[in-house]
């Protein structure tokens, strides 16, 4: 039996989480931006001034992943901007974020070169996210190969599927912990026969449903409705809380606006079906009214989170199997100070 296992790594995540997990705490919870800067000679960096503490933990994730994991094939993506076609959509989208500070902006170039020039696949698009890319690539090969995305970004659970698992990060290992002992015993997950990467909760379909209230391709009408603060989706103000039961009510936002279209201008009929939400439903604070003055805005705030799946790498599954380039890895983990992970490569 194959043995072949895909790992899919969003790397922006990976690598922001390594930049703030290894930051100096005087920095970390500074707030003045001047102060800040005057502190940023505490940061990681080689003997070249090349600031290396983000790189450093996630060139340290990676090797472990694949020592413990033994994925044949790897891949890697990036966002490069922003301004992706998601912003000609909504020109506030992820408005709400600030700017990337330098050091960080720095080692986002160097360790897209870095694993570039060791070996591995890695993607980058000037309209795409990085989650599109991943999209792209699992659904070209899942069903072809076991695949594993690692990520801390929920939009990702849209992805799983019967052949994509989603290895989602928590912030404390206690937090993953948690979720697989509380899922564990009914899904058959057990640690000694399973270990998965640290700090990671391992989604299925089942477990997203159980865990999150909806079926993985539910994701994007979740966020139709509820929004997604973190990219500034602004969803439909007010009906959070009625997102989930509508959703297994009528499974999809247009369901949701089916239903109320059915009704037309009847008022008999508009009642009939804001009682049912009520009664049946459980909904006590009916969202009728919302919906229908923030519909344009519900059906954006979908088609903005969910993940497109047309990004073409021009690559073959067997271009993504792992074969690092030891000779060259040596060479850049002495020129970035990373010596004490030379003998894990």
């Amino acid at each position: 039996m194959s043995r072949d296992k895909f790992i899919l790594i969003d790397g922006s995540s990976m690598l922001v989480t390594n930049y703030y997990g290894n930051l100096p705490k005087a920095l970390l919870f500074e707030k003045d931006p001047e102060k800040k800067e005057s502190l940023y000679s505490q940061i990681l960096h080689n003997d070249q001034g090349q600031y290396t503490n983000a790189m450093y933990g996630m060139m340290r994730t990676i090797l472990k992943i694949i020592a413990e994991q033994k994925p044949t094939h790897m891949m890697f993506a990036f966002d490069m901007t922003r301004d992706t076609f998601r912003r000609e959509k909504y020109p506030d989208y992820k408005g709400n974020r600030g700017d990337t500070p330098q050091p960080l902006k720095e080692q986002f170039e160097n360790m897209e070169k870095l694993l570039m020039d060791i070996g591995f696949q890695v993607f980058y698009d000037n309209r795409y996210e990085a989650d599109d890319i991943v999209g792209s690539v699992v659904t070209r090969f899942e069903q072809e190969i076991p695949s594993y995305i690692i990520t801390k970004d929920h939009d990702y659970l849209q992805l799983v599927s019967d052949y994509t698992r989603v290895w989602l990060i928590q912030t404390k290992q206690e937090t993953a912990d948690e979720l697989q002992a509380k899922y564990g015993s009914e899904y058959g997950w057990n640690s000694k026969l399973s270990a998965i990467p640290d700090k990671a909760f391992e989604v299925t379909a089942p477990l997203c449903l159980k865990e999150y209230g909806v079926l993985p391709e539910q994701i994007p009408d979740l966020k139709g409705i509820q929004g997604d603060p973190s990219d500034n989706i602004p969803g439909v103000k007010g009906v959070s809380s009625a997102a989930l039961p509508l959703l297994a009510e009528y499974g999809t936002v247009e369901g949701i606006y089916a239903a109320i279209d059915e009704c037309g201008d009847d008022a008999g009929k508009l009642k009939a079906l804001a009682a049912h939400w009520k009664d049946d439903l459980g909904i006590s604070r009916s969202p009728m009214k919302a919906l229908s003055q923030y519909r344009d805005m519900a059906f954006l705030s979908k088609d903005l989170a969910k993940i497109r799946r047309d990004y073409d790498t021009g690559k073959s599954l067997e271009d993504f199997r792992i074969n690092i380039d030891k000779d060259k890895a040596k060479e850049l983990f002495l020129k970035y100070g990373f010596k004490s992970l030379i003998e894990k490569i």
